[in-house]
């Protein structure tokens, strides 16, 4: 591990206790989560190809969607194919720069995503709320600016959150979690963090409950929108399509905020580590099945272009 000044430990690796430490579970863990990420990494791929590929999906919806497929396949594989290696591997121990890079950029992409949902709620408010105008309103400079704009945030508040967290002396190197995750590396700290959980507090108010506010905002307009349609069908069709989506983006921020927001107590450990596998890969999964594929637009779309390939 390195050299040792009094209680303060220089590390040069880190060990995860990963989700569990009986061996039948980590088998049946590893088949799962692969299952998972396979329909993650294929479906979000096919996505960016379909929307890539077919003329009629270049609109701003699509155009953020291939956003987020884009996001949530770079965030997959930043901490699920570490994820599968160690639940199979003994010794679970990732190097001390590979750590740091693993939280910035799943930081950074989970942020990002936030934003995203936040952008694509909007946009569909627009859709709904502003009809006539909608073409004119979201133009490709402002789709293009409000995509850019994500992702700036999203890696900005990474960047300050992993120089604060990495700059605290550690007094030891083990973290109990399977990723470098944030409250798990704060509790390696030597000295008092409370600066930093107040960092968190603040990160997590902008990151998580803005976009949390201007979602819900959003789909609150939506519905008062789609209420005002008069045909009974229309109202079906309306809240069928939205219902599956504002479900998963609550079960997103709800995980969220309750790993970073809710109470710190060291008994919810291993509840934060099934939530930090909801949001880190069954939520990647569920986003190109709800969003997308079970759009007719983009089915039919993916029928065309696979009929190409033939």
């Amino acid at each position: 591990m390195g050299q040792e000044n009094k209680n303060q430990t220089w590390v040069s690796e880190f060990i995860l206790l990963g989700i569990s430490s009986d061996w039948g579970i980590q088998v049946s863990l590893f088949a799962l989560i692969l299952a998972m990420y396979l329909v993650t990494v294929v479906g979000n791929t096919l996505i960016l190809l379909v929307i890539r590929l077919d003329s009629r999906l270049h609109t701003p919806i699509y155009f953020f969607l291939s956003v987020l497929s884009f996001v949530d396949f770079c965030y997959t594989n930043s901490i699920v194919p570490q994820m599968l290696s160690h639940l199979l591997s003994a010794r679970k121990s990732i190097p001390f720069h590979s750590c740091v890079l693993q939280f910035y950029v799943s930081l950074a992409l989970c942020g990002s995503e936030f934003f995203l949902l936040g952008a694509m709620a909007y946009d569909r408010y627009v859709a709904v709320g502003h009809p006539l105008h909608y073409t004119v309103i979201m133009h490709g400079g402002l789709c293009l600016g409000l995509a850019a704009g994500c992702l700036v945030a999203g890696f900005s508040n990474s960047l300050m959150e992993t120089i604060i967290t990495f700059q605290l002396p550690l007094c030891h190197n083990v973290i109990n979690h399977f990723v470098c995750e944030t409250s798990a590396v704060l509790q390696l700290a030597c000295v008092d963090i409370s600066f930093n959980k107040v960092m968190v507090a603040i990160s997590g108010f902008l990151v998580i409950l803005l976009p949390c506010f201007l979602v819900l905002f959003s789909y609150a307009r939506i519905v008062a929108a789609i209420l005002c349609i008069h045909s009974t069908q229309g109202h079906h069709k309306a809240f069928g399509t939205r219902a599956s989506r504002l479900t998963v983006v609550c079960m997103c921020f709800g995980a969220t905020i309750f790993t970073y927001l809710g109470p710190q107590v060291a008994t919810l450990a291993e509840e934060e580590k099934m939530i930090a596998v909801f949001y880190g890969v069954v939520s990647p999964m569920l986003n190109p099945l709800i969003y997308s594929l079970r759009n007719k637009e983009v089915m039919a779309a993916l029928q065309k272009v696979s009929e190409r390939c033939r």
